[in-house]
This record gives structure tokens, C-alpha cells and sequence, in this order.
């Protein structure tokens, strides 16, 4: 096994986390809109559909809900950056 298909853990950039986690706001919506489409391609019954519908909808309810959850946890985070509506900044 040579160098480069070794994962390297000990250089200074590396950080272990989901594939998901650095999708940012508009990757979760493209997440989210991709997981509508291959339900309605399950619900329609196109070509590639799975035998057992539930697995197909299985599916894409995970993309669904990791989309939801990326898009709320971003939002969240610039919300939290900002002050509430009714607070002075300090300058």
C-alpha cells in the first residue's frame, strides 16, 4: 500500500465529520430538492424504482431530513451571530 492511499489523520487541515457537514445552506436546499424528486420518482413509478416502494421512500426521506436538519443548524448558527432585534451592539 503506497503513501496516497493511506488517509492522512495528522496533518494540520485534517477534520473527521460527516459528509453532509460542509454542505452549507444552499447545498442542504439542493439536498432537500433532490430527495422530493426521487420520492416523486418512486411515487411515479419510473424506471430504477426498487421493487419494495418503501426502501425508494426510505431513501429519500433520508436526504429529505439531512437537508432539513444542514439548512436549520446554518441558519441557526448566523442567527446566533446576530443580535436580537430589540439589543444595541457595542461600537
Amino acid at each position: 500500500m503506497d503513501d496516497k492511499a493511506v488517509e492522512r489523520t495528522d496533518e494540520p487541515n485534517y477534520v473527521a465529520g460527516p459528509w453532509w457537514a460542509d454542505l452549507g445552506t444552499w447545498g442542504a436546499v439542493a439536498l432537500i430538492v433532490l430527495g422530493c424528486i426521487a420520492a416523486a420518482w418512486v411515487f411515479l413509478g419510473l424506471p430504477g424504482t426498487p421493487q419494495e416502494p418503501a426502501s425508494g421512500y426510505h431513501g429519500a426521506a433520508k436526504l429529505i431530513a439531512i437537508g432539513l436538519v444542514t439548512v436549520g443548524c446554518t441558519l441557526m448558527s448566523r442567527r446566533r451571530g446576530q443580535p436580537a432585534a430589540g439589543e444595541k451592539t457595542n461600537e
